[in-house]
């Protein structure tokens, strides 16, 4: 047989993990549809296509464990779990819960079939699928209130070190002949979101300790926010110094990505940053 079709050869499953298979399908197929359409329709959650392929092409790399182990009664209570919460998702419409359970049971099957051990060798995948679920209206609008005066607030501050007159009042921001509203879009909740996905990436990846991994996700959430409230300082500065029209449209939406690569470039150097600290603390332990 050539090497081609080798690779086309569909592997040769247990009947069991066949079915376990078709009955995940058919049973999480309503809420699976429904996520992939608001990955596609809602820019909020539009980081879902990029995150669900990049965590299956990792799991898909790492392979299996070779210490894996079935473990029918833990797996099978976590399905038992997932379906019952996808039961109750169902019954009170909500969406969230209803993912989580598709991801839940995904879990209990791995654990099933593969046991812990394959669990674990797959967590920066399965980190990335719970981080693709979109977040209910209700957790976003907590979480997006505080950062939009947190950004209002620096941006303000920083105005007024460039000499420039400012009086904040909430999210307003108000400045010789114009006012900038810093509203729910502005918050940068969304690359908030996509920056600390970026942080675990990028310390499943390339940092090896936990306690360096921890770093670069607690490093991860100041830099996110500092970046907006820089961002709203230099949509008020181009405003005030340069043209009104700055502030709006096309050319704000680009000040924010430029920010957003900004963000991404400092979490790229803090993370070669951390790498090269853990290089050096596994030498002095070595030595040791």
């Amino acid at each position: 047989m050539s090497d081609s079709s080798k690779l086309l050869q569909v592997p040769r499953l247990p009947t069991a993990v066949w079915v376990a298979v078709g009955l995940f399908v058919l049973l999480f197929a309503q809420p699976g549809v429904l996520l992939a359409k608001q990955w596609w329709n809602d820019p909020d959650a539009g980081a879902g296509l990029l995150l669900a392929p990049v965590a299956l092409w990792l799991m898909w790399r790492e392979g299996l464990a070779p210490d894996r182990k079935p473990q029918p009664w833990l797996g099978g209570l976590a399905l038992v779990g997932a379906i019952a919460v996808r039961y109750l998702s169902t019954l009170a419409a909500e969406l969230f819960t209803m993912r989580m359970s598709m991801l839940l049971a995904a879990v209990g099957l791995t654990v099933f079939f593969l046991g812990l051990p394959q669990l674990r060798r797959w967590w920066l995948g399965v980190a990335l699928l719970a981080l693709s679920v979109p977040l209910p209206d209700v957790i976003l609008s907590a979480l997006a209130f505080p950062l939009q005066f947190k950004a209002s607030e620096m941006g303000a501050a920083l105005l007024r070190w460039r000499q420039i007159p400012v009086n904040l009042d909430g999210n307003i921001i108000v400045i010789p002949g114009h006012r900038l509203f810093v509203t729910e879009a502005c918050s940068g909740l969304r690359s908030l979101s996509a920056l600390v996905s970026l942080g675990l990436l990028s310390a499943g990846l390339w940092l090896k300790l936990p306690t360096f991994r921890t770093a670069l996700l607690l490093i991860t959430l100041p830099i996110a926010i500092v970046i907006n409230g820089v961002r709203v300082f230099l949509t008020g500065f181009l405003v005030f110094f340069v043209d009104p029209k700055l502030g709006e449209g096309f050319m704000h939406l680009t000040e924010g990505w430029l920010m957003f690569l900004v963000a991404f470039g400092l979490v790229g150097v803090t993370t070669w940053g951390l790498g090269g600290m853990e290089r050096l603390w596994e030498r002095r332990l070595a030595r040791e």
